[in-house]
């Protein structure tokens, strides 16, 4: 059970992997001890990051194996998080960049990226929140993008998908409004993570601790969405209003 200071019991994070969601578990095991849960794939750095999350202070760490394509094995994998009692907490951080122009035009590949970064995503929200309902507590935390609220040409499949994961966790922290359960919706920029690296350096890129308190303190507060830096919610309100003539020139 969330103490009365606001720090979750027990954090299941969906993405046992992603630094994004590792930084966001450690942001709250600064401030006090949790069980936390790893769901994602079985791999040596899943292990690892659940040894780090122990030396971070957990007061101990599950792992649950978990394919985001695997539709029928979701309610399983939520079971098994659920198995020791009720989550206070769940993050929702798995997800993947891809390489735009060789995803349109490539129609398995395509639909496994949807897959993964929208569909996935949707499926653990809705089973979670079948759980968290009965227990008339809990919180969603998901990683979006800024990319979802000005889709560029430059990257316009991740962008679509982004864009699709904010609206429906959006809409769904509406709708559960008044249950116990509330759910908020990060919008960081660009983080430094493995999975830009390949990209050149990039203005108003942030370390994943930084991205984890913002976002923290925002879900402490009861927000219903965070952006991580704060300046990308102006700067986003600017280009939503160029003329298409030259957001389609945008860059990633």
């Amino acid at each position: 059970m969330t103490n009365t200071t606001g720090n979750p019991g027990v954090i299941a994070l969906f993405g046992a992997t992603s630094e994004i969601g590792l930084a966001i578990v450690a942001e709250y095991l600064a401030r006090a001890p949790a069980r936390v849960v790893l769901v994602g794939r079985d791999q040596p750095s899943r292990s690892a990051a659940a040894q780090d999350l122990l030396d971070r202070g957990a007061s101990s760490v599950e792992q649950v194996d978990f394919d985001a394509l695997d539709y029928a094995g979701h309610p399983k994998a939520v079971d098994q998080v659920f198995a020791g009692g009720a989550v206070d907490l769940a993050i929702i951080a798995f997800g993947l960049l891809g390489d735009t122009d060789r995803l349109w035009r490539d129609q398995p590949r395509l639909i496994d990226f949807i897959g993964v970064n929208f569909t996935g995503a949707a499926s653990v929200g809705a089973l979670l929140v079948g759980r968290m309902l009965p227990q008339g507590h809990g919180q969603l935390i998901v990683l979006a993008s800024v990319a979802g609220e000005v889709v560029r040409p430059s990257n316009f499949v991740y962008g679509s998908t982004k864009a699709g994961l904010d609206a429906f966790y959006h809409h769904l922290g509406t709708v559960l409004k008044g249950t116990g359960l509330s759910v908020t919706v990060a919008r960081p920029g660009r983080v430094k993570t493995k999975m830009i690296a390949h990209l050149a350096p990039a203005p108003l890129t942030i370390a994943p601790a930084r991205a984890a308190t913002d976002i923290v303190a925002a879900a402490r507060r009861g927000r219903s969405v965070v952006w991580t830096p704060g300046v990308f919610h102006w700067i986003m309100l600017g280009l939503k209003h160029l003329p298409w003539s030259i957001q389609r020139h945008l860059p990633v």
